[in-house]
């Protein structure tokens, strides 16, 4: 399965794995209710962030991340999600928001101990000053036996080029070990 899915990444016009170069990465030390990547360059064609996460709420729910656009906190943000949790499915949406939605990947310290979620996020086209910006990605968590696995998408409406993203906690703050890489994806 492993080695189809790697083909098919790199068959077909979609980039290699060598096409990906690491920009940096932050890790909460703990109640930090924000993470932020700045002065991202635009040397490359898309971005890509992948990431672990928890937060400090107690409510036992998987809670879902925001972010935002180099501080944009207008509202120019347009989301879709598509969620799972192997008995049910469900999808919803968003339009005019003030920040872009992680759909529900980041357990609180009500839920299984030391389990966090994981997020895989493309951001394509992020150096365009011509078009919107879109995004797409994975989210999910699986909390021994419960959970739930989603398929995100969004929109920013801006033509500015992306310089800085911040990822924000949807209750309180990250967990200590709550860590997001920012890769960079070069032209295919």
């Amino acid at each position: 399965m492993i080695g189809a899915l790697v083909a098919g990444i790199t068959g077909s016009g979609g980039a290699s794995l060598s096409s990906y170069e690491s920009i940096a990465t932050v890790t909460a030390s703990g109640g930090e209710t924000s993470l932020s990547f700045s002065g991202i360059s635009s040397n490359f064609k898309h971005l890509q962030i992948r990431g672990i996460t928890r937060d400090t709420h107690t409510s036992g729910l998987v809670r879902s991340l925001h972010m935002r656009f180099n501080s944009d906190t207008g509202s120019n943000y347009a989301r879709h999600y598509l969620t799972g949790n192997g008995s049910a499915a469900s999808a919803g949406g968003t339009a005019s928001s003030t920040f872009m939605s992680l759909w529900a990947c980041a357990p609180d310290d009500g839920s299984t101990s030391n389990i966090f979620g994981g997020i895989v996020v493309d951001i394509l086209d992020y150096g365009s000053t011509t078009k919107y910006k879109t995004l797409r990605g994975f989210t999910g968590a699986d909390l021994n036996g419960s959970g739930n696995s989603n398929i995100v998408s969004g929109l920013w409406m801006s033509t500015n080029a992306i310089s800085s993203i911040q990822i924000i906690a949807e209750a309180v703050a990250f967990k200590a070990g709550s860590t997001f890489a920012l890769y960079g994806i070069k032209e295919a």
